[in-house]
Parts: C-alpha cells; structure tokens; sequence
C-alpha cells in the first residue's frame, strides 16, 4: 500500500485531496501544517492555519500531524518546505504529497520540483478540473465548508459562516459567472474552512461573528473552534 504526506491548510481543497487519496488506498503517513510569518505568502493558505491541527485530530490523525513555521519570503519559501518534507521523508517516509491545487502553475510547479527533488510523487486529482463541476463534486462527496473571508465583487456577505451546501454553491457559480471570479476561489476571491467530511471522526464547531471590511470584503471572526464526536453511521 502506498502512503502519502497531506499538505493541509484547513481549507477545502488539501482536505478534500485528502479524503481522495484515502479513498484511492492511500495510507496517511502524515499531515503537513505550514504557517508563514507573513499574510501574503504566494505558496500557502494563512488564515486560520491552525485550526487544520484540529482537523487532523478530528480524522484521528493527531499521532500524524507536524507543522512547520516558513517566512514567507517568496525566494525561501519552497526550500523550507523542501527541508520540512525532506525530514518526514527520512523518518516516517511516504511515496506521494498530496496537495489541493486546481489551477495554480505556481503552486503546482513547485510542489512537483519538491517531489522530484525527494523521489516522491504529487498527488493533485482535482488539476485543472472544471471548477464548477469541481464545487459541485466537492459538495456531493460530503466535504463540508464554511467561508471564512470574502475579498471580491460579488460574492455576498451573507454566505460567510455558513456550510456550503448544493443550494449556496449553484449561487456562487451565478454570481461568478455574472462577476467574473472563480467559482472555486483559486484566485484568492475567498478563503474558506472545511468543519465536516465523511472521514472525520469528529464535526468542528465554530463559533464567530462577520465583520465588513468594506464594500467587496468580509471576514468571519472567529472566536471559538471545538470538536463534536460524530456517530458510527456518520462517519466514513
């Protein structure tokens, strides 16, 4: 059986790579948690970082989860995360990264020039899918997420906090469509936090407030993250 180390942001897309790969056979040797010193980071998800520690313990995987501090600097970036993968590779081991790239060449590059690097293989299968049959797919396997910032014209405020469901994401399609964002929020329009999958063996609970920025973006604050235990017949 092959294994594989998650990249996990907390957002949809590592979560929902994720949930592929275990689907695919896949053994989950471990998650890999990067939080950057700086909010502008080209490579990674910053918002809330750490609350995909949480997510791993939600899976049962909390024996399996490592995070790694990089400065976010654009030329050093990659090679620490080169140096933190190179070190899980060398004790645990793993044969693929897993990674939710959709669109991003920047992002995908430099995860296979890692990969290449260690001898290992990249594990993206939503690349450069449609990204509306991507939402749509996402939401039909029982990836459930809530958006915890909005920063583009069109997108309501509304919809922050709130899990995503068949409903919100035909919404969100329309209005990128008539807007002009991505659907699947590749360019950065949202960020989003995902509280329940068909693998966790816990839900997240969230509790937060909106906050307007101003007229194009919002924010959800979030003031408190626990873990409901789910059920036998809920969980994968």
């Amino acid at each position: 059986m092959k294994s594989v180390c998650a990249l996990l942001s907390g957002g949809k897309d590592s979560n929902y790579a994720l949930y592929k790969a275990i689907r695919s056979g896949y053994r989950v040797s471990c998650i890999l948690v990067v939080r950057s010193r700086t909010v502008d980071s080209w490579m990674f998800h910053v918002p809330h970082v750490d609350i995909a520690l949480l997510q791993a313990r939600a899976m049962g995987y909390q024996d399996r989860v490592h995070m790694v501090e990089v400065s976010g600097v654009k030329e050093r970036e990659v090679e620490e995360l080169y140096d933190a993968l190179r070190n899980l590779r060398d004790t645990v081991g793993f044969d693929a990264i897993s990674v939710g790239a959709l669109a991003s060449m920047y992002q995908y590059n430099r995860i296979s020039w890692i990969a290449s690097r260690l001898g290992v293989e990249v594990y993206a299968p939503h690349w450069l899918m449609d990204q509306e049959e991507y939402l749509r797919m996402l939401v039909k396997d029982g990836i459930v997420f809530i958006i915890t910032r909005i920063s583009t014209m069109g997108l309501p405020h509304r919809l922050l906090g709130r899990p995503i469901g068949y409903s919100e994401v035909e919404e969100i399609i329309e209005h990128a469509r008539r807007y002009g964002f991505n659907p699947a929020f590749e360019g950065g329009e949202a960020e989003t936090l995902v509280i329940d999958a068909p693998h966790y063996k816990s839900r997240l609970l969230v509790k937060g407030r909106p906050r307007r920025i101003n007229e194009f973006e919002a924010e959800l604050v979030i003031e408190d993250v626990g873990l409901m235990e789910k059920t036998v017949s809920q969980r994968l």
